[in-house]
């Protein structure tokens, strides 16, 4: 019995990096579309970010996936390095 291996299309990505950065103001572009966006958080400006493809895209925007960069090849997060050496953990 042959198994029949089924590809689903992969997901497109809009990257936006951010522009400028001060508290309670964040502001971002889109690598390739004419989208620019603010909001006070990363948090909002992530739901900024989906907000516009979908007035961009219309319901084709659920096949696109929302990253947030604040520089090239640096994604946004949140989640900080404890600044522990290998070493130190047993």
């Amino acid at each position: 019995m042959v198994l029949e291996e089924r590809r689903y299309p992969r997901m497109r990505e809009v990257v936006f990096r951010v522009l400028a950065e001060r508290p309670g103001h964040l502001e971002a572009q889109a690598d390739t579309l004419p989208i620019r966006i603010t909001a006070p958080t990363l948090e909002e400006l992530q739901h900024e970010a989906r907000e516009a493809l979908i007035e961009h895209f219309g319901p084709a925007h659920c096949a696109y996936r929302v990253r947030v960069r604040r520089c090239p090849g640096a994604a946004v997060s949140n989640i900080r390095p404890l600044g522990r050496t290998a070493g130190l953990l047993r």
